[in-house]
């Protein structure tokens, strides 16, 4: 009988297979990529047409060898490898290594590894799809020219070892504009106003804030003006302007994509992006159940679409009537996210079966991939189910010209809410209102008013960052987790508390690119290279053409960036401090860290010390040295020397001017310098740099 003989990447994924297909088909597993640019240098023909030059990855050899035995065993091959650009150059990559083109191989593909996808795979398998190829080789050959032509100045510049990325530089450039953000972000002071009331006859009170003024909306910017609407309020009565009430729904939310589902896991699990793809890509390829051996849970896990196929539609409807009822049935559609590029045409990430719920698999699976997989099958039976329906109930109180609102809301019908919390969600606020008209004597108790100062903007965690890079097109679902973690693996960021900041490394690194290279770190023009791509695997362009158009700038920026290079003698900074073994001066040193003292007589003397630079502000505390410091994660602050005897530390630059109104610290913040002490609040301008 014919051999059959088919590759994938993993030996998960291969055991998964194995039990779905007879006895005429061996799996075989090639561990990933078995070709790529050589390391030790760019493997990029220039003179010729950008030809890439690639090798077998070092440790492949004897896997590629014992794969051609099989492969010359086998009457018929299928290259089975993820539905993906990166899955379909692996396959193309197999087809070459093990000299494919005289024997009968195919291309098969499934979004779930499950009986009944693999077998329908080999009734459609086809020919490798060479624009998936091509797209995947020309961000292949972009991201190689950029990281070999900017990283040797890098080292020149700062340190070697460093490197720069296409997507990765305009991340980190994400981050520091945050980081910028919010340290010049100066708080502006605003009050609130609410009444506590008391409808007569009721034995419950409400809240009701403050909306309008005679003069407009409410926007009380200093206590003077709400001393002014207290006094104007003294002893007024608030009558009934408007009560009505109103029916919301709240929509079902979409099934999740690759960015949605990093966000969500980011957000309620305190997953990191890159945890959450290597659990997500073992629930795919298999997880051991006995009884049944290994059963992929989940469908491919690298996808942009929200799509539902009609089979996964009609069991989940089934499943909701019989666990639900038949009112939890939501609507058939589905709507796709308009205008965005929907990748290879795949389903959203979805559980393979809807009858076995995560209860059913607790003891099975470990515990983070439990608490993914609820996350995901909760997420997508949601999607199928009905919305929620709440009744909402607001009234207007007015006195005098001043109007307070106040709402309440009931759940009538809890929908999709029955399986999936919303975590922005208020609590159900029921029947503040109940028997009010407008015949109702409503008592004002008590005016409360609160001094609130505005928030900067938030530091990015992963899950932002990767909303932020979709919302604005750069990189795809496979890249936003390899992105993240390479610049917190070359310390560039830290992630402290969820929270990601740049470290004195990643500010120095990003300085560098914005100003040699700021059209690789521009974000639309990353986001056009974006488009440029699908444009490749769509068949619209050649790969070599972007690649074309796109190395003249690169090439420019480089040989500028070697001039101005030429002219700045990179010597380490000297500074007065001696070294405590020889006596020479120490000099200025980046490590992995940041920055560090050493002797310039290494390695015949190897003394280090921390480098503390001082900022020339006196520490209020004690008097003593202010310096710049880090965290053991590599996050800048300032703190005094005489640490850990005085305690003083800022997140922001202090300044050697005092406060005018009260005397304490200032804070650089931009152009500005504010008042160290919050119920101060004094600003004023910052005297320009001499």
């Amino acid at each position: 009988m014919a051999k059959n003989l088919v590759i994938v990447e993993s030996p998960a994924k291969a055991k998964t297979i194995k039990k779905f297909l007879g006895k005429n088909y061996e799996v075989i597993a090639s561990n990933g990529h078995v070709r790529d640019l050589p390391k030790s240098q760019m493997g990029i023909d220039v003179e010729h047409d950008f030809e890439p030059k690639y090798i077998t990855i070092r440790g492949k050899g004897e896997l590629l060898a014992a794969l051609r035995k099989e492969v010359k065993k086998a009457d018929k091959v299928y290259l089975a490898t993820d539905p993906d650009r990166e899955g379909e150059a692996i396959s193309w990559h197999l087809s070459q290594a093990l000299h494919l083109e005289n024997k009968n191989y195919k291309r098969i593909t499934f979004n779930e590894i499950t009986k009944n996808a693999v077998k329908n795979s080999l009734k459609e398998a086809r020919d490798i799809n060479m624009n998936l190829v091509d797209a995947q080789q020309a961000r292949r050959v972009l991201d190689r020219l950029v990281g070999y032509e900017i990283s040797p100045l890098l080292w020149a510049k700062i340190k070697r070892g460093l490197s720069a990325g296409r997507v990765q530089s305009v991340a980190l450039r994400l981050i520091c504009d945050r980081e910028d953000e919010i340290n010049n972000f100066i708080p502006e002071e605003y009050w609130t106003l609410e009444a506590s009331v008391k409808a007569e006859g009721s034995n419950k009170g409400f809240l009701a804030k403050l909306q309008k003024t005679p003069k407009g909306k409410a926007e009380i910017r200093s206590e003077a003006e709400m001393k002014q609407i207290l006094e104007d309020l003294s002893g007024a009565q608030l009558t009934l302007k408007d009560i009505k009430k109103t029916t919301r729904t709240k929509k079902t939310p979409l099934p999740f994509t690759t960015s949605t589902l990093q966000q969500e896991a980011s957000n309620k699990l305190n997953f990191a992006t890159g945890k959450t793809m290597r659990i997500a890509q073992q629930l795919y390829e298999g997880v051991e159940i006995k009884g049944r051996g290994s059963i992929g849970l989940i469908t491919y896990l690298r996808t942009d679409s929200v799509r539902i196929s009609e089979e996964a539609m009609a069991a989940a409807s089934d499943y909701i009537e019989n666990q639900y009822g038949k009112e939890y049935i939501g609507s058939k559609k589905q709507g796709n996210q308009e205008g965005k590029k929907i990748q290879d045409a795949h389903e959203a990430i979805r559980p393979t079966d809807v009858t076995l719920s995560p209860v059913r698999l607790k003891e099975e699976l470990t515990r983070d991939q439990f608490r993914l997989y609820q996350l995901i099958y909760n997420r997508f039976l949601a999607s199928q189910m009905a919305a929620a329906q709440y009744e909402c109930e607001t009234i207007k109180l007015e006195a005098d010209g001043y109007e307070f609102g106040a709402s309440s809301t009931k759940l009538l019908f809890d929908g999709f809410m029955a399986v999936y919390s919303i975590e922005d969600e208020n609590d159900e606020i029921k029947n503040l209102f109940k028997n009010i008209d407008g015949n109702t004597q409503i008592n004002v108790e008590k005016l409360l008013d609160k001094q609130h100062f505005t928030q900067p903007p938030a530091h990015f965690t992963e899950g932002s960052l990767v909303k932020k890079l979709e919302e604005l097109g750069i990189g795809r679902p496979s890249t936003y987790a390899p992105t993240i973690s390479t610049i917190i693996a070359r310390r560039y960021v830290v992630k402290e508390n969820r929270n990601l900041y740049v470290t004195e490394l990643g500010e120095a690194v990003n300085q560098i690119m914005m100003k040699s290279f700021s059209v690789i770190v521009d974000t639309d023009f990353t986001a056009n290279l974006e488009s440029l791509l699908d444009k490749i695997e769509e068949g619209a362009i050649l790969w070599k053409t972007v690649v074309e158009n796109f190395y003249p700038d690169l090439e420019e920026a480089v040989a500028s960036a070697h001039k101005e290079l030429e002219h700045i003698k990179i010597e380490d900074e000297v500074t007065d401090e001696l070294c405590d073994v020889c006596g020479r001066n120490l000099v200025v040193k980046y490590g992995p860290h940041g920055k560090f003292l050493a002797c310039p007589g290494f390695p015949d003397c190897r003394f280090t010390k921390p480098h503390y630079e001082k900022i020339g502000v006196e520490c209020p505390k004690c008097g003593k040295d202010i310096v710049l410091k880090k965290t053991k994660k590599g996050r800048k602050y300032y703190g005094c020397i005489d640490n850990p005897e005085c305690d003083f530390m800022s997140w922001q630059r202090p300044s050697a001017v005092k406060c005018a109104k009260c005397g304490s610290i200032m804070l650089q913040k931009g152009n500005k310098l504010v008042c160290s002490n919050e119920e101060c609040g004094f600003v004023c301008e910052k005297e320009k740099d001499k």
